[in-house]
């Protein structure tokens, strides 16, 4: 068994050009220098209903949720960059956390969440820079089990952030950012050897 963490990458948001993609994607670089083998997402490409529980009990969990679900159990943790949409994590974001915590036959509730770390982020054309969704993403992943890291970064007036090239331009919010990836790198390498020599013992 290896060390080594795997790490799921995504962005909270459906928009073909937005900055938020760009943010986990400086979060998925650093996780790769730190040591992580990294897979990003993009939640466009599973498109599903909103959650209803009509839906799930009359034809079962929609199949990108279950794409999405094995996709999650084959990583140890996450990277998240979310943004702000009316002070709270986007609907697209929240309806990805609502269909793939829900159970299929043999799992527990929340079984591909329980354990995984987290690490989050946020950019926004705004002042606070998305900051204010960041508190109900923690608290969401929190209470679904995960690990999610003291660090966050939120960054501001974002249309001035990137590069041609999609780098950032500001060294302290690449630096910050790249300390999440790392911390959430470190920690998950220090489980998975934790859970090695359980095995062993």
């Amino acid at each position: 068994m290896s060390n080594r963490p795997k790490i799921l990458c995504l962005a909270g948001s459906l928009r073909r050009d937005s900055f938020n993609k760009k943010l986990v994607k400086v979060a998925m670089a650093a996780a790769q220098e730190a040591g992580a083998e990294t897979t990003y997402i993009d939640l466009k490409d599973y498109p599903m209903p909103i959650y209803d529980g009509d839906i799930e009990a009359e034809s079962g969990i929609p199949e990108n949720a279950q794409k999405l679900k094995k996709i999650m159990k084959e990583h140890h943790g996450l990277l998240i960059a979310s943004p702000e949409y009316n002070s709270s994590v986007s609907a697209a974001l929240k309806n990805f956390i609502d269909w793939t915590s829900r159970p299929e036959k043999g799992e527990k509730n929340i079984e591909v969440f329980i354990g995984k770390v987290a690490g989050i982020m946020a950019c926004s054309p705004g002042a606070l820079g998305g900051l204010r969704g960041l508190v109900t993403l923690r608290s969401i992943l929190g209470n679904i089990a995960c690990v999610v890291v003291p660090e966050q970064h939120a960054i501001s007036k974002v249309a001035e952030a990137f590069t041609e090239d999609g780098k950032l331009k500001d060294d302290k919010d690449q630096q910050a950012v790249a300390k999440i990836a790392k911390r959430v790198t470190q920690l998950t390498k220090a489980i998975i050897e934790s859970e090695m020599v359980a095995k062993t013992s």
